[in-house]
C-alpha cells in the first residue's frame, strides 16, 4: 500500500517514520546483462553465470548500483507527495552493500524519512533507504538519499 503525504508539511510531519515497504521484485540474469551493458561493468561475478557457480558467490550477483538503481521504482511505490510540483533526485549522502544480491533474488526497499530542510522553492527530503533480499539476514544496501520536492 503507498502511503499518501500532503505536501511538505506532511513530509515534516513524517520526519523519523518510517513509511513503508515497496513490493518485492526479481533480478533476473537479463536485468544483470543489460545493466553491464549499460554502465561497461561486465565483471564475471555477474555476466559469467559458468564461472561465477564457482566464485565466492555460488553463483553470479547484482551490480551494487543496479540494486541502488531500482529506487525510483521502489519508493513510488512506497509513497507518493501530494501538493508538489516536481521532485528531483538531489544524491547521495552515502551508500553501503553489505550483502550481495545474487541473480534470482527478490528485493525490496524499506523507506524512512529521515530529515526535512526548507530549501528555495520547496524542501530537501533525506531518506533512510534500506534494500533487502526475501529470505536474507543482512541488508544488500543502505542509502541516505536527498530529494528535493519543489511547490
Amino acid at each position: 500500500m503507498t502511503t499518501k503525504i500532503e505536501g511538505i508539511d506532511g513530509l515534516k510531519a513524517a520526519v523519523g517514520q518510517h513509511v513503508g515497504y515497496s513490493a518485492w521484485h526479481q533480478v533476473t540474469q537479463e536485468q544483470v546483462n543489460m545493466f553491464a551493458d549499460a554502465t561497461g561493468d561486465h565483471q564475471w561475478i555477474h555476466v559469467d553465470v559458468e564461472r561465477a557457480k564457482s566464485g565466492p558467490f555460488g553463483g553470479p550477483i547484482a551490480h551494487g548500483y543496479l540494486t541502488l538503481s531500482l529506487t525510483p521504482t521502489l519508493l513510488t511505490e512506497v509513497f507518493v507527495v501530494s501538493g508538489v510540483s516536481m521532485a528531483i533526485n538531489y544524491g547521495l549522502n552515502k551508500v553501503r552493500f553489505p550483502s550481495p544480491v545474487p541473480v534470482g533474488s527478490q528485493v525490496r526497499a524499506g523507506i524512512e524519512i529521515a530529515s526535512v530542510e526548507e530549501v528555495s522553492g520547496g524542501a530537501q527530503v533525506g531518506l533512510t533507504v534500506t534494500y533487502e533480499i526475501e529470505g536474507g539476514t543482512k541488508p544488500v544496501c543502505v542509502a541516505e538519499i536527498l530529494f528535493r520536492y519543489y511547490l
